[in-house]
């Protein structure tokens, strides 16, 4: 079961692909050195895959929407730090993709979307406002893509 909206969301510190330390909290409001910023953390299944790589794809075509002065997206599967470098490089992906690989799943399943029979997070998005609550989220099966646009109202919401 998902996280529920305005629940604090769980913090973690996971690897980008360029092997970086990514902290949640580094976005909250009291600890931002740059400014804190709203997160759009959006979990997938794997690289590489057909429904992932349209998803992530869009995300990058729509960048402005999603990575700026306010926002950061921050994309998450279950893949090693080098899947996701090849897979970033490859789709020229400019977001962090943080590799949630070992523990497996530990933060997918902090979040309550991994899937413990296919060892995957389904796809989960959560936006997380600058003091860390979710304010929104959408949780869909595996083979569903989400509707980008909802994210930008979500956003323009907070």
């Amino acid at each position: 079961m998902a996280i529920e909206v305005g629940t604090p969301a769980p913090d973690f510190e996971l690897k980008d692909n360029h092997g970086r330390t990514v902290r949640l909290s580094d976005f909250r409001a009291a600890d931002a050195a740059g400014g804190a910023k709203n997160v759009v953390l959006l979990f997938y299944p794997f690289a590489f895959t057909g429904v992932c790589t349209g998803e992530l794809c869009a995300l990058r075509d729509e960048l402005p929407s999603f990575v700026n002065d306010d926002t950061q997206l921050l994309a998450v599967s279950n893949d090693s730090i080098h899947t996701l470098r090849v897979f970033a490089e490859q789709e020229g992906l400019e977001y962090p993709l943080l590799s949630d690989f070992w523990p497996h799943g530990e933060v997918s399943r902090a979040y309550g979307v991994f899937d413990e029979e296919k060892g995957c997070a389904v796809r989960g998005t959560f936006i997380i406002d600058k003091e860390g609550v979710v304010r929104w989220s959408v949780v869909n099966a595996l083979p569903d893509a989400r509707d980008l646009d909802e994210y930008v109202k979500a956003l323009a919401a907070l």
